[in-house]
């Protein structure tokens, strides 16, 4: 229970009066939180649409995921975009992602990644539980992933989660995350799968190029970044199933 708990404290902000166990540890149950997460989102939607119609519901549905999550995982995309440029060192790039500021590159790829989520929301089938679950449960497996297989970078808590993180919790938090991508279906999952390995390994090569590892900022981008790519796999599945 503190696991499970330790996971609700870490990607969101849900008040649980509970002490949870440390992200490394708690890392295993990630997963689980990101498919209670699209469960829900997917069974809101399906409730405000018949009074707001899909559009406006699926903008709504963005807006409570990213207030659940007090906009972590969007803050670790807006920074990476800003600091992880060519021409720069490694030390002036850990140095923009610790300022909270927001520049022109974070702007303009937290609108790309919100555009391209709401629209592939739109597209998909009208009762989504299974492609919003699938996609939550292996984006959050995907930062786990990611933290498994990078050194950590620079100082906070999500280079202390990458160090702690533990081989044994970061199997199982994969293990979870492809089993909830065969909710929508064996194809589904075919497709579902392969792109998030793609998402992680091209941003592990990145990463590492550039940084030499992950901090926090790092893995919250990964999140953001995956779910986008599954979301709009989902959308375009009479192009693969």
């Amino acid at each position: 229970m503190r696991r499970l708990i330790g996971a609700i404290h870490f990607l969101t902000i849900l008040p649980l009066g509970a002490k949870g166990a440390q992200p490394g540890e708690a890392a295993v149950f990630f997963p689980l939180v990101g498919a209670a997460m699209g469960w829900l989102g997917a069974r809101w939607f399906g409730f405000l649409e018949g009074w707001l119609g899909a559009s406006v519901a699926a903008l709504l549905i963005l807006a409570f995921w990213t207030l659940l999550t007090g906009g972590l995982h969007e803050d670790g995309l807006a920074d990476v975009a800003d600091a992880i440029r060519a021409n720069r060192s490694r030390e002036r790039m850990l140095a923009i992602l610790k300022d909270s500021r927001i520049g022109a590159f974070g702007t303009m790829a937290l609108i790309l990644a919100l555009a391209l989520r709401w629209q592939a929301m739109l597209r998909m089938p009208s009762n989504p539980a299974a492609e919003l679950t699938a996609c939550l449960a292996l984006s959050r497996a995907a930062m786990v992933a990611q933290a498994w297989l990078s050194r950590p970078a620079g100082g906070g808590l999500g280079a202390e989660f990458a160090a702690r993180l533990t081989t044994p919790a970061a199997f199982l938090a994969m293990a979870q995350g492809a089993a909830a991508a065969f909710l929508p279906g064996w194809r589904a999952a075919i497709v579902l799968l392969a792109g998030a390995v793609f998402a992680v390994w091209l941003l592990n090569r990145w990463f590492d190029a550039r940084l030499g590892g992950v901090n926090g900022d790092c893995l919250g981008a990964t999140s953001v970044v995956t779910e986008t790519l599954l979301m709009v796999l989902v959308s375009c599945r009479n192009c693969f199933w």
